[in-house]
């Protein structure tokens, strides 16, 4: 039987950069992952591939803004699906090899197979030829991820309804794609073959979509998406999914209790995901499971028996590839005898739509509920140079800050590159900012960045300079 320091179950964002971490700090590391190619969801069939097709999409859709900069073509621009799902898989492909580069370079034990646990040392790995290998590990990390959630009454045929993991290879571009959900990820895929020529309606139970973020970015995206042609149906409850031959029939139920009903050739079920731990057999180690199917740990990511942990998407918290890395590194350098910490206030979210939206920190609803006095500073994207040079005039960056102290408590924004953006404000926020100390920072001109800056100036007595 082969024994390790740290066995880790699951190779995604979390799992992988837990098992480099491990080995950096000296331990004997295996990783067992049940499919063929490591990397997870976020590199399979989440975050990676939804970019790729994100970024396929957007230069299509940008050419219809060519000739403004004095670019002409003549002749027909076609979309080849086809191509454009062959290149994202490229991709994928070349990013998992990248991870499995890393396991080597570390030399950390790979294991393909179904791990479930024995008892709270060992762990079998069932294999796809139908042979079974035990290995056992001194600590052992679960990492298992998250799949796509469903309601109850939705039968998912996979073919017409279907979730994110379909969404991302289908052989033709929607004549009307009925999205259920309004979360971060249907939106996304929406705007994928939106651009590309489907119908795109969205229907979402609560008053708004990207629910969990700041309203006003809501209210923005909301704006911004209309424009480009996507329908809302907010506040709707469905009710039924039926496929009907080669459509879909969606039955919703507004707020006046009226049912409207959408057809549509495919429908996408978004809402929302659920801890993944199908054969992990935890119980047999004595690991608990919450109600919910979260495993349950303390804050060390320990479960209730003590040398075995658990990360990621499978525990509480937001499901984000980069706060499963954190929290995987976190525990590799507990195992060392180190004392890190994770701030989870200041994990960023991010919307990959274009314009991009972003947040870390308090939103305003949250800081009104607490009875926290703040102070507020918004600064448009269309004040901005940069944005009028690039044509990217959509959006906003808005800086929240406590009333008394001044320090940042959130920031919130919408428009071009805010995912690489919203990182200014995390590293500000973790060195305790006060809105002045941004707004006294230089930012190079002209750039996006500037808007943060007056944003800012705006939060500090009303002194933003270019509006």
């Amino acid at each position: 039987m082969s024994s390790f320091d740290v066995v880790i179950i699951g190779s995604g964002p979390g799992g992988y950069v837990s098992a480099i971490r491990c080995a950096q700090l000296g331990f004997k590391t295996a990783i067992i992952e049940k499919y063929s190619t490591l990397g997870g969801t976020c590199l399979n069939v989440g975050c990676i591939p939804s970019k790729a097709l994100l970024a396929s999409s957007h230069h299509y859709s940008e050419i219809a803004h060519f000739a403004e900069h004095g670019i002409e073509i003549s002749g027909e621009v076609k979309v080849n699906l086809e191509k454009m799902i062959a290149r994202k898989q490229a991709v994928v492909d070349q990013t998992s090899g990248g991870v499995k580069f890393l396991m080597d370079k570390n030399k950390i034990t790979v294991f393909e197979g179904l791990g479930s646990f024995v008892d709270a040392t060992h762990v079998a790995v069932a294999k796809a030829d139908g042979t079974s290998e035990t290995i056992e590990g001194k600590s052992i990390i679960i990492a298992t991820g998250s799949k796509p959630s469903s309601l109850p009454f939705i039968k998912i045929d996979k073919e017409r309804i279907i979730t994110s993991t379909e969404a991302l290879k289908l052989k033709e571009v929607p004549k009307h794609l009925v999205i259920i959900g309004g979360g971060v990820i249907g939106i996304e895929l929406g705007q994928v073959y939106l651009r590309l020529g489907a119908q795109v309606s969205v229907v979402e139970y609560l008053d708004r979509i990207i629910p969990g973020m700041d309203a006003s970015l809501s209210k923005e995206l909301t704006k911004v998406l209309k424009k480009q042609g996507m329908k809302f149906y907010v506040s709707h409850k469905v009710k039924s999914v039926e496929r009907n031959g080669e459509g879909v029939v969606i039955q919703a139920e507004n707020a006046k209790g009226e049912t409207i009903t959408l057809e549509g050739d495919y429908s996408l079920v978004s809402v929302g995901r659920r801890p993944y731990t199908d054969g992990l057999n935890a119980e047999k180690a004595g690991v608990k499971i919450s109600d919910r199917g979260m495993v349950e740990v303390n804050d060390h990511l320990q479960t209730n028996i003590p040398n075995i942990y658990a990360i990621g998407d499978v525990v509480r918290g937001a499901m984000l590839a980069h706060k499963a890395e954190e929290e995987g590194a976190m525990v590799a350098e507990i195992l060392a005898g180190q004392k890190p910490h994770i701030d989870y206030n200041l994990i960023p979210g991010v919307v990959y739509t274009w314009p991009e939206v972003a947040a870390v920190g308090q939103t305003e609803e949250q800081l009104k509920a607490a009875g926290v006095e703040f102070k507020s500073g918004s600064f448009p994207f269309k004040a901005l140079g940069r944005a009028r040079a690039g044509g990217d005039l959509d959006g906003f960056v808005k800086i929240l800050a406590d009333a008394k102290t001044d320090e940042v408590l959130g920031v919130h924004m919408i428009g071009a590159r805010c995912a690489d953006l919203i990182a200014e404000a995390v590293t500000a926020m973790e060195f305790k900012a006060s809105a002045e100390d941004i707004s006294r920072m230089s930012h190079a001109h002209p750039t996006f960045a500037e808007a943060i800056k007056e944003a800012a100036l705006a939060a500090t007595d009303n002194r933003a300079l270019h509006v």
